[in-house]
């Protein structure tokens, strides 16, 4: 065991990484918010994340039942230090980035509360942890609540589209409107649910190192910081994510984007009222699954979905590995500690390099429904670089996929085409010659050019 590193500069030090997890846990679960709305044109995407990062901060501020519970409920504070809660926010972090790259919507939550056990189990052992609290109030919802969702949300579209049938042409359009204020209300019921996680770390922290007395509220400052970081977050995008949630499980309309909505929205609240761990992404997912399978169950991508559900399951154990590992690699000391923060500092700008290879922003999020890693999407550049040379110089109109932009020898004569010329014809008005044009090749118009001067030198 090495020299112990001061408590108020660790205080410091962890309450800084729990607001940078607060972060990655806003651009993470900005597409439950705002993804199907994006994906039907209800909002433009920047204009989205920009109200869903408004909402989130509102709705930070409404509740402090969540809080309580990771503060108080699925961990005994009387036992836990600020390395261990260091040691989790490392794992949660990590776990959130890596899922972002793959374009996973995992669950924030669960990664924060799977690392967070881990780590406590490490140091203080099984008594450190409230078995019942995390059965109840973790592994119950999210069994629970993506299906209540699901269904919710099938009943939903199903009654949608019965009355689109017989309804005039401007439903949908009405739908569309429906849908922003939805997805508003959605990101409201994010903030109140994880906003708080971090609430919750924070003052963990806090009651660690005798700054505050366990069993409280969080303080008016970890409320306000911990809103301004999600929303901050979520007004950076996690583009990845969103095309993932808003194509990547089905192709979905405005009836089902508000039916997904409403129903998540209700979903959220009653657990955030109930002081639930509830993963909002697990709810948003389950609508969006419930509502592709009420109209148009054939097109559900299977594959896309059983990515996530493996992502759900491997979040509570893998987020629980990592934090446990760091958490006993910071409990030796300084050098431990600042060698668990070097890790999450390098990890995390490799992670953020390697997106930039395949990059999903504001501009193509909704370009196809996959996200590439690596190699993939380099190739099909590369490819489309080598039979089309002559791409960025094609005439107006014809795109790389026209049959004529097969060769550069086409693609030549395709640029080179002259124009039909126009050809004069003769009309005669009070005894004078005009003329009128109409289409003629070249090759007839000097001909027709010398008939006009020999009849004018006539006259």
């Amino acid at each position: 065991m090495g020299a112990e590193m001061p408590v108020l500069t660790m205080v410091i030090i962890v309450v800084a990484t729990a607001l940078i997890f607060d972060f990655t846990n806003g651009f993470h679960d900005s597409a439950n918010a705002m993804a199907t709305s994006v994906a039907t044109g209800a909002f433009k995407p920047k204009r989205a994340v920009l109200l869903a990062a408004l909402m989130n901060l509102i709705g930070a501020c409404l509740s402090t039942e969540v809080a309580k519970t990771i503060s108080s409920g699925i961990v005994d504070d009387a036992l836990v230090s600020e390395e261990m809660v260091f040691a989790a926010l490392v794992g949660a972090i990590l776990w959130n980035l890596l899922t972002w790259l793959l374009g996973l919507p995992s669950s924030s939550s669960h990664a924060i509360f799977g690392a967070l056990i881990g780590s406590v189990v490490v140091q203080a052992g099984m008594a450190g942890v409230h078995p019942s609290v995390i059965a109840s109030k973790i592994l119950l919802p999210a069994l629970v609540a993506p299906v209540v969702a699901g269904l919710a949300s099938f009943l939903a579209t199903k009654i949608a589209y019965h009355g689109e049938h017989n309804a005039p042409k401007g439903a949908k359009r009405r739908y569309r409107e429906a849908q922003r204020a939805s997805s508003l209300l959605v990101a409201l019921a994010h903030g109140t649910s994880d906003g708080q996680k971090t609430m919750g770390i924070i003052t963990l922290v806090l009651v660690a190192a005798g700054y505050q007395e366990g069993g409280t509220a969080p303080q008016w400052w970890v409320i306000i910081s911990a809103g301004l970081a999600i929303a901050l977050g979520t007004y950076s995008g996690g583009w990845r994510i969103m095309r993932t949630m808003g194509k990547g499980m089905a192709e979905i309309e405005s009836p089902q984007g508000f039916a997904a909505e409403t129903s998540s929205m209700a979903a959220i609240l009653a657990s955030s009222h109930l002081g639930f761990g509830l993963s909002t992404t697990h709810v948003v997912s389950g609508a969006i699954m419930g509502t592709g399978l009420a109209r148009t169950p054939d097109e559900v991508r299977w594959s896309t979905a059983g990515r996530m559900l493996s992502a759900w399951l491997l979040t509570l154990p893998c987020a629980g590995l990592v934090g446990a590992g760091a958490s006993w690699l910071s409990h030796q000391g300084i050098f431990g500690f600042v060698l668990v923060l070097l890790v999450l500092i390098v990890l995390s700008a490799l992670i953020w390099t390697i997106s930039r290879r395949n990059h999903v922003s504001s501009d193509n999020v909704n370009d196809t429904h996959e996200v590439k890693v690596l190699a993939k999407a380099q190739a099909a550049i590369a490819e489309s670089a080598i039979t089309n040379p002559l791409a960025s110089t094609l005439p107006e109109g014809v795109t790389t996929s026209h049959p004529m932009a097969a060769t550069p020898l086409a693609l030549t004569r395709l640029r080179n085409k002259k124009p039909k010329k126009k050809k004069k014809k003769k009309s005669s008005v009070l005894g004078a010659t005009y003329s009128t044009e109409e289409n003629v090749k070249p090759g007839h118009r000097k001909a027709a050019k010398t008939t006009a001067a020999g009849e004018k030198k006539e006259a």
